[in-house]
């Protein structure tokens, strides 16, 4: 009886997702934004508190985040009170708020003496990199939740991006505003995004008791 041809199994080789939480980032609850805020700011940590606070309102990829520039949020002498940028994985523009508590933190950034002369609001430590990359945020991201004692595996990026949309649509139920602060194009993707209808069926389920 002749013997298929099978391919040659490799072993010692781990999964690339091995200890890895695998699947949507939690957003941050408002208990969790006080706390990193707290730890930040007596830490002096002034770059770092101006970063999350402005993720957080901005609702933006990382990718974006990382790469504003001074122009976008500064002009005429002050903080904007609300700006726009092009997404660089659609194309499409968002416009977002800077809410009174990031203005301060990022006016106090850009008086930083490491500010003088940035294009880039978030300027790399290196001469060649112009600004942070999305992986050194990746990185701050998981010190920020590590820091108030949460699993860092369970937090991303995007759970920066997700937090403050996760709760206007807990306040308001209104799938629209969300869409159009994430600048989704289709509201299939907001739903997705937000995980919209098994957060429904599991506070349905626990408004009904037994």
């Amino acid at each position: 009886m002749p013997i298929a041809n099978l391919p040659a199994i490799r072993t010692g080789r781990p999964a690339w997702n091995k200890g890895r939480i695998i699947g949507q980032k939690r957003p941050l609850l408002p208990k969790h934004g006080w706390g990193i805020r707290v730890r930040l700011e007596i830490a002096n940590r002034i770059r770092d508190l101006a970063l999350f606070n402005l993720a957080i309102d901005s609702k933006l990829r990382g990718c974006d985040l990382v790469q504003l520039k001074v122009a976008d949020v500064f002009s005429a002498g002050q903080v904007k009170e609300r700006t726009s940028i092009t997404q660089s994985k659609t194309r499409h523009p968002v416009r977002f708020e800077i809410t009174e508590g990031t203005r301060k933190p990022l006016a106090a950034w850009l008086e930083d003496p490491a500010m003088i002369g940035s294009e880039y609001l978030w300027p790399g430590l290196f001469h060649e990199r112009l600004h942070i990359s999305a992986r050194q945020y990746a990185r701050l991201v998981r010190d920020w939740v590590n820091s108030i004692g949460l699993e860092p595996s369970s937090y991303g990026t995007h759970s920066m991006r997700r937090t403050k949309v996760a709760q206007i649509y807990r306040m308001t139920g209104n799938l629209r505003a969300v869409q159009l602060l994430l600048g989704h194009t289709k509201m299939d993707s907001t739903v997705r995004y937000l995980g919209v209808e098994l957060e429904d069926a599991l506070a349905i389920s626990e408004a009904v008791e037994i």
